[in-house]
This record gives C-alpha cells, structure tokens and sequence, in this order.
C-alpha cells in the first residue's frame, strides 16, 4: 500500500510586537527612537513652562523711572549682579530675540544651522542604539558617526557665516543685558527667599531637558 504523502515541513513566522519598528528597505534610512525624541519635547516643554513662570513683567524691565547712571564701577558691577538674578528669564528672552534676529536676516546660514542640528538629533541623539547608520551601502560604528558629525559641524560652523552670526548674537544680546543691569537701579526689587532658590537653580531648571532621554534621570 503507498504511504501518504509527507507534508511540507512549516516555516516559523514571526510577527512584529506592538512597538516595533518596522524593517527599512532603504540602505540610507536611519529610525529614530521616538519614545526617546518625544521624552526630549516633553522635558523641554516643561523647561521652558518652568522657566517662563519666573518671567518678570515687561513694564518693570522698562520702567524709564528707574534707570540712572550708577556711581562707580562697583555699583554698577553690584546693580547687575542683583538685576541679573531678578530679571533672569527677561534677559534669557533677550539674548535668545537677539540671537534669533542675527539668524533670520541670514536665512542660508540658518538653513546650515538647522541642517546641522537635524543631522546630530537623527543619526546619533536619538538614533535607536541597535540600529547602526547605514549610508550609500556602509555601516558606520558609533564613533566613525560621531567623529563625521564632528568634522562636519565643524566645517560647517567656522568656515560659513554660521559660528560669525551666532556669536555677534550673543555679543549684542550681552551688550543689552549688561547696559540694563547697570543702569537699572535695584532699590524696588524685592527678590524673596523662594525666589532666590529660584534663582540659584535657574541654569538646572533652564537646562534641564538636555540629560539624556534614556537615562531616565
């Protein structure tokens, strides 16, 4: 009598978890880890929230009355000190307005920057770690990616206007800081004690959202 027929052996199938991403067919695609880059807006939206609530009213930071040419240049260099963790977050808002101006009346350079910035956040801060960067068919390790973005911010920053820019940008954001600060005079600010731990951990707060996502800190 024949015997039946042996059936084919069966192939193991997997399916993707939930959360997963899918495989890229594409040898230059590099996935970024979203639960990673959506952790980074969370914080830095709730640095800036933090941040924004210390901001002092804007009629008191131009209160024409209160300006006056300080007497020596240890009261001047006392005068800033006191409106400097005051106005803390009002002067942030002016470097970072006259940081941006410099940046908007050269929209080439501000292209680079942004560029510059899109290419560290997706091929190495939030790069998923198990997944290597892949261009025109190499696999580049960790550190050839780094030592690539490295020379390449470099190039990019002191060999266009881009470093020139930002830095006369902060330059005239300082200048404006430190005029105010020394001719505002500070007898009327009241600076009480929840304010002035405020103050000292005003940088943390500010900068918070730059540990790293996956450290869980």
């Amino acid at each position: 009598m024949a015997s039946a027929p042996t059936p084919p052996p069966l192939l193991p199938v997997t399916n993707p978890t939930a959360g997963s991403a899918p495989a890229t067919t594409g040898g230059s695609d590099v996935p970024i880890a979203q639960p990673a880059f959506r952790l980074f807006l969370s914080r830095l939206s709730d640095s800036a929230r933090r941040s924004l609530s210390d901001r002092r009213p804007w009629g008191e930071l131009v209160d024409r009355s209160a300006f006056a040419k300080p007497d020596s240049v240890s009261d001047a260099t006392s005068r800033l000190r006191r409106n400097l963790a005051y106005f803390r977050v009002n002067y942030a808002a002016v470097v970072a307005f006259a940081l941006g101006a410099s940046l908007l009346a050269h929209p080439f350079s501000l292209l680079i920057l942004l560029v510059l910035l899109a290419a560290w956040c997706f091929l190495y801060l939030f790069r998923a770690s198990d997944q290597p960067v892949v261009l025109f068919g190499r696999t580049f390790s960790d550190r050839e990616t780094l030592l690539g973005l490295v020379g390449t911010s470099f190039v990019l920053l002191f060999f266009t206007s881009v470093a020139s820019l930002i830095i006369s940008g902060l330059l005239v954001g300082g200048a404006l800081v430190a005029a105010h600060g020394a001719f505002r005079v500070p007898e009327d600010l009241f600076l009480d004690e929840p304010s002035a731990a405020s103050g000292n951990s005003a940088a943390q707060g500010l900068l918070s959202f730059l540990g790293g996502p996956g450290s869980g800190v």
